[in-house]
Formats: structure tokens, sequence, C-alpha cells
């Protein structure tokens, strides 16, 4: 066993981690290895739907925020593979999103600190050197073998897991086994979609972007087959994008909501869906228009949409045709009256959730937990008392829109280098915003905020 001791072993290779490793890339005082069970980089594969694009410009790739030089930004893929100039002439900000998973597996084909095929089974400490110990098993058909990695510091970027709601997730674990059954996530539309539509009927559950192109996708060829939306938002909303609401993916707002009352920041962040869990304005208008184009040249359209209704049980039944039909029990929230939809298959754009990692039992007592079993965060990313644990996107709770949105990604990365070296090897803005989110004069929200460069370290 090498006793090879790295300063940084990130586990799960997302967009996240993948710019972190490109951000250490250059550093000579960072010697890092980021491991994943996958083996090769895919991004939401599942919803790479054709013209579907991102809903950030192509500043927020994976390094331009913290490094606009960076051999890894999305404008030298673009030069690299021939397409600088009509990427400049379509004169668009935002790209495609299959272009921007193209561009990810661009980035990572040029980095040699990435370990594919590795699943992460355990996170251990040892006290005698006082370093973690990350055990990963790889292999396949001619034997599993068990690799063992030491590291200062462990970054945690295994992002987030589908999430169903509760009679949607009893229907689809009591349909296991049988082909995937009548529930399929959005995480997982695109393998399913033939199925759905042979299926005569689909019902999409939820709301924000993905529910909308999946209804998108359906709408355009919908006949034979039936079509519904259902949503509990109380309308299909869109995304906020006025430029003092951008402001909100901030250093200082993130400071402000790092500071308030855990339940008061659970609040908060409800109320904040429309900033980053809305609907693009241009892909709200596209549907009404195609829904207008179709039935205004007299085709039938078999298709409802239903607002504030909420889906609070589930059952299948067997059809008059010997087919599985799926029994929704909705509930209209300012009606509180009940009805029963029948559908053939339900799309569920129900999101994702954060949690704890298993393989992190074995140095639980070392992690910084919440009353209700999550990540307590520091200002600074961190998640052990020891301030050498830390995560990438599993701090929405406690940091708010900032954690899953891509253009802050190499802020936070470049916090988390700053914490690793000791010094900002990219210069870390404190400040960006016109407003300030807390009374003048007050005491900042953040006071506790981040740790200036070289506190804390352990090496």
């Amino acid at each position: 066993m090498s006793e090879h001791t790295y300063d940084v072993v990130g586990i799960g290779i997302g967009p996240f981690n993948l710019g972190l490793a490109a951000l250490a890339d250059p550093l000579d005082d960072v010697d890092a290895v980021f491991l994943d069970q996958a083996d090769e980089f895919r991004w939401h594969p599942g919803m790479m739907i054709e013209g579907a694009t991102i809903q950030v410009p192509f500043l927020a790739d994976l390094v331009t925020m913290a490094d606009p030089t960076s051999p890894f930004s999305f404008l030298a893929f673009l030069k690299d593979v021939g397409r600088l100039y009509p990427f400049y002439v379509r004169e668009s900000f935002y790209p495609l999103r299959a272009e921007y998973d193209e561009y990810c597996r661009w980035v990572a084909g040029r980095l040699g600190t990435l370990r594919w095929g590795r699943r992460v089974v355990a996170v251990e400490h040892d006290p005698a050197d006082d370093v973690y110990v990350v055990v990963a098993e790889t292999g396949g058909l001619d034997g599993v073998r068990v690799e063992r990695y030491r590291t200062r510091h462990v970054v945690l970027g295994v992002g987030t897991t589908p999430r169903l709601p509760a009679p949607l997730a009893d229907l689809a674990r009591d349909a296991a086994g049988s082909g995937g059954g009548p529930v399929v996530h959005t995480a997982d539309y695109l393998p399913h979609r033939d199925a759905l539509r042979a299926s005569g009927a689909v019902t999409v559950v939820g709301s924000g972007q993905s529910a909308a192109e999946v209804y998108r996708d359906l709408l355009e060829d919908a006949g034979p087959y039936r079509l519904d939306w259902v949503t509990r938002s109380p309308r299909f909303f869109p995304m906020e994008y006025t430029k003092l609401t951008l402001e909100m993916t901030s250093p200082e707002y993130t400071d402000h909501f790092h500071g308030l009352a855990p339940d008061l920041r659970d609040l908060v962040g409800r109320e904040q869906r429309t900033l980053y869990k809305g609907i693009s304005g241009d892909l709200i208008d596209d549907i009404y228009d195609t829904l207008y184009r179709r039935t205004a040249l007299g085709a039938q359209v078999p298709t409802t949409l239903l607002s504030d209704t909420e889906v609070v049980a589930a059952r299948t039944e067997r059809a008059d045709d010997g087919g599985c039909e799926v029994v929704l029990t909705l509930r209209h929230a300012q009606l509180g009256t009940t009805a029963e939809h029948r559908t053939r298959s339900v799309v569920a754009a129900t999101g994702y959730g954060a949690g704890v990692p298993a393989f992190l039992d074995p140095v639980r007592d070392r992690l910084r937990l919440d009353e209700r079993d999550r990540f307590d965060v520091t200002r600074d990313y961190v998640v052990s008392h020891d301030g050498r644990v830390l995560t990438l996107n599993g701090e929405e709770h406690s940091h708010g829109v900032t954690a899953p949105d891509l253009g802050f990604g190499p802020w936070r990365n470049s916090v988390v280098l700053a914490r690793v070296t000791g010094r900002e090897p990219y210069r870390v803005e404190r400040r960006i915003a016109f407003q300030q989110f807390g009374l003048p004069g007050g005491v900042p929200a953040g006071a506790a905020g981040l740790a200036p460069a070289g506190t804390e370290v352990a090496r």
C-alpha cells in the first residue's frame, strides 16, 4: 500500500469537482486526485433534449470566474473544436446543454488527476498521521480491487440524487422490478421517452425548467397519446432573472443568508424558488405558442395544465385493455377539493436532494451535523470539526441560492483552494454587489465570514 499523502482527494466528479480539478491543475502546491464511480464524465444524460440550453451564460463555465486566462475555459474549448466563430455569430450567451456536457468532457480529457471507475465505500481517519483515508473499489468481472488514498483534505462533490414525493415514491417502490414501472424521474427521461409515448397517456408532475422541457418535448408530437402537466406551484412561474436579483448570487448575500437562524434559512429558501427553480421565459412562451399554433390549425391537443395542484396519493389499477393505469389523487390548494386523475405513466420533475453519504459513517463523529442530520456547513464550506472535509453543492440549506449555481462554483473553489494552500491562488472577491442585504451600520450577518487565507489550515 502506498503511503503517499495527497493534499486533496475529491469524491465525485461533477461540474463542481471537475472545476476544482481544473483550477488545481496548474498549482505546484496542490497534489490532488479525484474519484468517481462512473466510467466517464456525463452531465444529466437523461435530460439531453435536443435544443435545450443551460440557464446561465457561457462565462459560468468551470474556471472563468476564478481565472479568465485558464486553458480550461469554455471559449478555449470552442476555439479548440473550431466553433468559436459560429458561437459568436449565434449571438446567444447560453450554450446548448449537450454542448456544455461536451465541454466538460473536453476538460476531463485534459486532466491527469481524474480516476474513473472508483466507487468510494468508506472514508476513514488515521490518527497516527492525522490524515483521512479514502477507500475505493475498482474492477469488474476480473475481480474487485481495493484502493486507499491518504489525504489531508477531502472535498465532497457527490452532488444530489433524484427525489420523489411520498405518493410517487411508494408507487415506484411497489413497481420495482417491472421494467422501470409507471414512474420515471426526469433524470432518466430520455431512455424512457419512447415507452412513455407508447403508454398512451403521460402526466408530468412538478414545476421548473425540467418539467417544462419534458412537457415541451412530448407536446411536439402529442397524440395519439394524452399529455397533462400538474404542479403544486401556484402558477407556471418564470425564473427571475433581473440584474438586482442576480446580485443574490454573491458573496455578500451568501454571508447574509448563512448568518440567519437555521429555521429562517429553511423558510427563506422555500420562498426563493423563483430565483433558480423557475422556467425560462422563452420556454414558457414557446409552450404557449405551440399550443396556440396547433389548436389554431384545428389540431386536437389532448392536454390539461393544472397549477396549485398537489399529488396526495397514487395507485395502479388494471385497465380495461389489460394494461396498467395510474390513478393520481389530486388536491387543489386554494379550493381544498380533491379529484382522481387517470393516466398511464408519470414523469416526475420533482427535483433532487442532498444528504450525508453513507461512506462517511466511519468518520461521522468528526462531522458537523445540524439537528436535522444535515451537514452544518461553515461559511467557507467546511463540514468537519477539524476543518479538512469540505462540500461542494451540499450546502443549499445553509448558503442558499449560490449552492447549485454553476457560475458561483469557481468562486467557491477559489475559497476551497485558499483553505488548502494557505494563500489565494485565485483572487476571492468578497464584495461584488451594489446593494446591501442587512441594515446599514448593523453587525454584518456574516461577521464570522470567510477565514482569511492561512487561517486554520491543516497541512
